[in-house]
């Protein structure tokens, strides 16, 4: 998966296409990914104590990776491998340069 933690994204299909942000869990088994505020459901939570109400909290839920693309500058760029000096980075497809 050539998405990780903490990269900044921008949405390519889907109910939330053009949003951009960032990457908060990466889940490489299934191909998928937390980003915040993007495929946003209610959750519908009960009361924990005697006193208090339940409620709803809205919660990110995982988008698969084919959906997004990284972001460099204002548009998405596709993510290549190369390999320098033994180690494999990765890398912009469009200008060539190490992410």
């Amino acid at each position: 998966m050539k998405i990780k933690k903490n990269d900044n994204i921008i949405v390519i299909a889907g109910k939330d296409k053009g949003k951009t942000a960032k990457v908060v869990k990466a889940i490489p088994k299934d191909n998928l990914i937390v980003v915040e505020g993007v495929n946003m459901k209610k959750k519908h939570e009960r009361a924990r104590k005697a006193n208090s109400k339940g409620q709803i909290v809205e919660k990110a839920m995982p988008i698969h990776v084919s959906n997004v693309m990284l972001l460099e500058g204002k548009k998405g760029v596709r993510v290549g491998k190369k390999e320098i000096g033994g180690k494999s980075v990765r890398i912009s497809r469009k200008s060539g340069k190490e992410i």
